[in-house]
Order: structure tokens, then sequence, then C-alpha cells
């Protein structure tokens, strides 16, 4: 009499997709909640004027502020980078040859979704800079100009925005880790350049550049956990593929 066969493996299977497909939310969420905690205590600081962080910023910014009027040499190269190289329209313009390569690959969903992320990113640092209407740094010999209010820096946003929105295509498309680890170094240099040259400029506060970091990195990373979950609905297989764990 033939023996009944055990169910063995597709229970374990099932449990372990179902496993695999929840497990690259984890390292979104945690990050997107510490960004945002640590944004909105920036946020209070600054609106509350706390001594120590506008002495901190006042003192950085003076100091970075006479070296560039003493090394107009310089000032002309942080000039170029923060205005052409790393400027946010050029940061868009990345972003959007991602999005052509995504359309032509057929994933509209997901090139969809960068596009949105990029506006709601812009959107947000517009709102925050008109709620906290915070004053740039005011030279009697200034290096550069810049409209709109301080507070978060629109550059040093926009360019974290997009390179860790590159970043994360770059895992999912399984992109090889030299081209990983190339593309890290290039936007991490860009990253902090930028912010670099908005200080240095006396344009932007220090703290207006950390803003901008952590409310970029607080949309990035809670964009892509929601992808995750979006995506793990329609297709279990693609949340382990959208997973932020590189």
């Amino acid at each position: 009499m033939p023996s009944t066969p055990l169910p063995t493996t597709r229970t374990t299977d099932v449990d372990a997709d179902s496993h695999r497909a929840s497990t690259p939310l984890l390292p979104a969420l945690p990050c997107a909640l510490l960004c945002t905690l640590l944004f909105g205590l920036l946020l209070t600081l600054v609106v509350a004027r706390w001594g120590p962080l506008m002495s901190l910023d006042t003192g950085l910014s003076g100091a970075l502020h006479r070296t560039a009027v003493a090394a107009p040499g310089w000032t002309r190269l942080n000039r170029v980078l923060s205005d052409w190289v790393w400027d946010p329209w050029a940061m868009r313009v990345l972003l959007a040859a991602a999005v052509v390569v995504l359309v032509r690959r057929g994933e509209r969903r997901l090139a969809v979704w960068v596009v949105a992320t990029a506006l709601v990113g812009t959107v947000l640092q517009q709102a925050v800079k008109a709620l906290v209407g915070r004053d740039r740094p005011a030279w009697p010999d200034p290096v550069a100009s810049a409209g709109y209010s301080a507070f978060p820096s629109g550059h040093a946003l926009t360019a974290l925005v997009a390179g860790a929105l590159v970043l994360w295509l770059l895992r999912l498309a399984g992109a090889r880790p030299l081209w990983r680890w190339t593309a890290r170094t290039v936007i991490a240099v860009s990253v902090v350049g930028v912010g670099f040259t908005r200080v240095y400029l006396g344009v932007h506060w220090p703290s207006d550049v950390i803003a901008g970091w952590l409310l970029g990195g607080a949309l990035v990373t809670g964009s892509s956990a929601v992808y995750t979950a979006y995506a793990s609905r329609l297709d279990p297989g693609a949340a382990q593929r959208a997973g932020w764990r590189s």
C-alpha cells in the first residue's frame, strides 16, 4: 500500500517567502523614523533660536566666509560646483535619466514612484522654508547670493534625495558591486561637497544643510519602505528585490 506523501517543503517554502517579503522593510523604517525625529529636533531648536546652536552656526559660517573672501580662486571653484555640478537642476536631470531608463525597461510603476518621491521632496523643502522663514546669513562683503528662506538647504536635500534614489535603483537592478561602490563614493562626495559649498559661499547656515540631509533621508527611506510594502502585495518576490538593504 503506497504511503501518503508528507507536506514537508511547501509550508516551509511559503513561510520562508513570507519572511523574505517582510524583512526588507526593517532597515528602512527605523532609518526613516530616526531621520524624522532628528529633523524635528533640529527644526525645534532653529525655531526656538537655541543659543548654543545659533553660536555654532555663526562661528562656523563666519570662519568659512572669511576664508572665501581671502581665497577668491577657491571661491570661484566652489561656485562652479554649487551652481553647476551639484545644482538641484543637475540632480533632477540625473533622476530624469534614471526614469527614462526605467520606462524603457518597462518599470513604469517604479518610474512614477521615483518621480513622485522627488516631487514630494521639492514640495516639502519649499513648505518648510515658507513656514520657518529663516533668514540667510548676511555679510558686508558677500561672495554669493541665493533666494528664498534658508531652512532647510534645498541643494543639500535635492542632492541626497537624487543620490539615494539612484543607489536604490542600482540595488533593485542588481548592479555589480563595483558599480554600486563607485556610485556610493561619487554620491557621498557630492552630498557632502554641496553641503560644504553652501556654507562656504555664505548662503546657508550649517544647520540648514544638516536639516536638508535629514529631511531628504527621511523621505527616501520612508518612500522605499512604502514601495516595498506596496510591491509585496502585488508580487511577494518584488519585496525582496525592492529591499533597502545596501
